[in-house]
């Protein structure tokens, strides 16, 4: 599908009639909708959306589904909560939908196996804080909250069959996952097909103008388009924002791969995992979750080419998340912390263990102590001179401490101030 581009005062139009003028607040909505996005299909149809909405006065109606797979969100959720976000703040109505009913199949987006269904009981506790979580990012008070069990369960074996006869297997297997599973011979369960196609259904059933994922979502949200048409309504755009790449640089930022950055994780905590990332893949992370202008990031960018220390942009970075998600002077705080932890000083929220069965070896108290995986694990960080009692390297694995109390060093982030008793 193409992606054409709009002429500077006028557009194709939608759904066949007459364009529309583009006026200048219409162009600059399309350029702030544009900013970081991958894909935005069909831009000449959304643009009409636009200024049809600019002379209606009829705010457009912006979809963003998530399942609750997870009870936390992280950083890399809020790279598409920020457009749904700024497309709030332009005035048109956005949609937060819950998906607990899609929850249930298991998207199979990305996925070389057939992801296990959750239960309902796990899907509401998960529910439980997303939208508290995404209303860190969002205004509550403008959002529409929905869930698409509204309209998924009241379908019914009957609806269900009427809505699969709309769409053939010939074009789910258009999907690349799928493709690539079925060439593979992995198996591919019939029920993984129903999640484009109940997702596809959430837009009918929400009438909406724009949804809005990850680029992994593409299809799923390319199948809506087409539903819509299939029922009679006049199809939405599509707008995919890149995955952010978690702590690790390479794989995209996910819980389960322990790569991630929560948005409710403690301000010393967040401010320590930004400055852990490289210094390629921070200005990523400036396009992707910064607030600051193209023009701003360009001319630090351009600072630190010319010789200024990337850490310091690095901070503004870190001190701008930080304070989004909790408060400057959380952010000041975090930066103080920081910055004594590199001069090998003790962070102020260190958290508290009691361990018993003093002497113990240095190994097994680490282990005890959480600060460590494995007694292997702990033996190794000794060797690389990762472990550190009250400041000082420790460097004798056959350590063994009494009853007492100690602070206890693994790498640059682990602390630990453990009671050791008898």
């Amino acid at each position: 599908m193409t992606n054409p581009s709009v002429t500077p005062r006028t557009a194709a139009a939608v759904h066949g009639s007459a364009p529309l003028p583009l006026t200048d607040a219409v162009l600059e909505a399309l350029a702030i909708t544009k900013r970081g996005v991958d894909e935005l299909l069909i831009e000449s149809e959304f643009a009409q959306k636009l200024a049809r909405s600019e002379k209606t006065g009829q705010p457009l109606r912006i979809k963003l589904g998530l399942d609750p797979t997870a009870p936390d969100l992280h950083l890399g959720h809020t790279v598409v909560l920020n457009k749904l976000r700024q497309l709030q703040d332009l005035g048109h109505q956005v949609i937060f939908l819950i998906g607990d009913f899609t929850s249930m199949i298991g998207d199979p987006s990305g996925r070389n196996v057939t992801r296990p269904p959750l239960t309902r009981e796990q899907i509401e506790e998960n529910a439980k804080t997303y939208f508290r979580q995404a209303s860190l990012v969002l205004d509550a008070s403008r959002t529409e909250i929905r869930y698409n069990s509204e309209w998924c369960d009241p379908l019914g074996a009957r609806g269900m069959v009427e809505l699969s006869s709309r769409y053939t297997v010939a074009r789910m297997m258009e999907r690349d996952d799928f493709t690539k599973r079925f060439k593979g011979g992995t198996p591919i369960s019939i029920h993984e097909f129903l999640y484009p196609l109940m997702q596809g259904y959430d837009s009918v059933a929400l009438k909406a103008d724009l949804e809005l994922g990850g680029t992994d979502q593409k299809f799923n949200l390319l199948v809506g388009r087409e539903l819509q048409k299939d029922y009679g309504q006049e199809p939405q755009c599509i707008l995919t924002m890149p995955l952010l790449e978690g702590l690790d640089g390479v794989e995209k930022m996910s819980k389960s791969k322990n790569n991630y950055i929560g948005i409710t994780e403690p301000a010393n905590t967040m401010f320590g995992k930004l400055m852990s990332i490289s210094d390629v893949m921070m200005w990523r992370y400036f396009d992707l979750l910064s607030f600051r202008s193209i023009a701003d990031i360009a001319q630090l960018k351009s600072e630190v080419e010319g010789g200024r220390n990337p850490r310091d942009a690095k901070v503004a970075l870190a001190q701008e998340i930080v304070t989004r998600f909790h408060s400057a002077q959380a952010a000041d705080d975090a930066l103080a912390d920081f910055v004594n932890r590199s001069k090998g000083g003790i962070p102020d929220d260190v958290q508290e263990v009691s361990v018993s069965g003093a002497p113990l070896g240095i190994a097994h108290l680490l282990k005890q102590a959480g600060l460590c995986a494995s007694t292997s694990e702990a033996m190794r960080m000794v060797d690389q001179g990762g472990v550190r009692i009250d400041g000082t390297v420790v460097s004798d694995k056959a350590l063994k401490l009494d009853a007492g109390t100690v602070v206890l060093q693994v790498g640059k982030r682990k602390f630990a101030r453990v009671t050791l008793s008898a």
